[in-house]
């Protein structure tokens, strides 16, 4: 007798936690946002949101015998052995396969993470060999940390590095590996148990704050689904296909036209009035909200920023970056943030290319 796979929960399926939704699928369609960081208290289907956003990943094609995913047909995105292979013109082995979910566990180890190189074999035999880790195995796909602020700090450190930079480096004893390592990264945590440092907190592109549902009736649709899907993964799963498809055509169109969205000079300047009048230190805010609302605009079918894109963007890429007390909670000030984006509006045909005229932001 066949036995079917157990599916995975739908994402279009989920429940509510729009803005938990729309961050991740910013991130689908726009890896350098940065990925997403996940604050929720348990319960509030932070893992199965992360798990369903996998299944609407396309499928890619992968060198077939290179650890890395290496594209077969970019070389400038490929590991220096592939590329060396493409450049001598050999024909290189393609397979297409889903894109990979690599969970990473906190009992992690360095090496397990970014992998190990033999000494012993690169001294006795003058070459170089490399275990890959977790960081090899998920290039071109995402990785999912969950209850990321109990992994070691260091750790948390070469993930944003890595995910950043878009490469791994491992250094031993003078020898030096580097291999290719772009990936989605989301972190899910509760916040009961331990915050991140600051300056870790600052460099994940996105923060998505959660909790239960107050509506009674969503509260009863979320029991009924996963009733449902438990007593039927299977015919739950055929049930979303629909609309599981028309969200993965919906990803797979923003990113064709993400490359056309254009960010100009207005919405740059409206960008740095936000950051500077809500006192968010660095620019690493200005980036992101910047990268984000482009992504946006690409999920709506548009290839220009509109200052409600720019709206979205901050509500996710701003609260974080906040100057706040010790012990205390940001909230984003929604009047001000309308306040300083009208402000930017009616100022936006006096901005040109040097934004001579612009305003400086009112102090707080």
């Amino acid at each position: 007798m066949k036995q079917h796979i157990r599916p995975t929960y739908p994402f279009s399926a989920l429940v509510g936690q729009e803005r938990l939704k729309q961050a991740l699928l910013l991130n689908a369609v726009n890896p350098r946002i940065g990925g997403v960081l996940i604050r929720g208290e348990k319960g509030t289907a932070k893992s199965t949101a992360v798990r369903a956003l996998a299944r609407l990943l396309p499928t890619i094609q992968v060198v077939a015998d290179c650890p890395y995913s290496c594209p077969p047909d970019q070389p400038e995105r490929m590991c220096a052995q592939c590329r060396e292979r493409f450049e001598a013109g050999a024909t290189l082995p393609v397979v297409e396969r889903p894109t990979r979910l690599v969970e990473l566990p906190v009992s992690a180890s360095e090496d397990r993470l970014v992998g190990s190189l033999d000494l012993e074999h690169a001294l006795v035999e003058g070459q170089r060999r490399f275990e890959p880790g977790l960081l090899a195995q998920v290039n071109r796909g995402l990785l999912y940390v969950d209850e990321v602020n109990l992994l070691d700090d260091h750790l948390v450190d070469i993930l944003l590095d890595a995910a950043a930079m878009g490469v791994n480096t491992v250094e031993r004893e003078g020898v030096s590996v580097s291999h290719p390592a772009r990936f989605i990264l989301v972190g899910t945590m509760n916040p009961e148990e331990g915050e991140l440092r600051p300056q870790l907190l600052d460099r994940f592109g996105l923060v998505v704050e959660i909790a239960g549902l107050q509506n009674v009736r969503d509260r009863v649709a979320v029991v009924q689904r996963r009733m449902a899907y438990e007593s039927d993964p299977v015919g739950f799963a055929e049930h979303w296909d629909a609309a599981e498809h028309t969200i993965t055509e919906q990803v797979a169109a923003a990113k064709a036209l993400l490359p056309q969205v254009q960010i100009t000079a207005q919405d740059i300047a409206a960008v740095a009035m936000l950051a500077l009048e809500l006192q968010v230190d660095g620019h690493r805010a200005d980036l992101a909200i910047l990268e984000t609302a482009r992504t946006v605009a690409a999920l709506a079918g548009r290839t220009s920023i509109s200052l409600n894109d720019i709206r979205d963007a901050a509500q996710l890429a701003l609260p974080h970056r906040m100057r706040r007390q010790p012990f205390s909670e940001v909230q984003l000030n929604e009047a001000q943030l309308s306040d300083v984006l009208q402000r930017a509006a009616a100022q936006r045909e006096g901005f040109d290319s040097g934004l001579d005229g612009v305003e400086s932001p009112k102090k707080a």
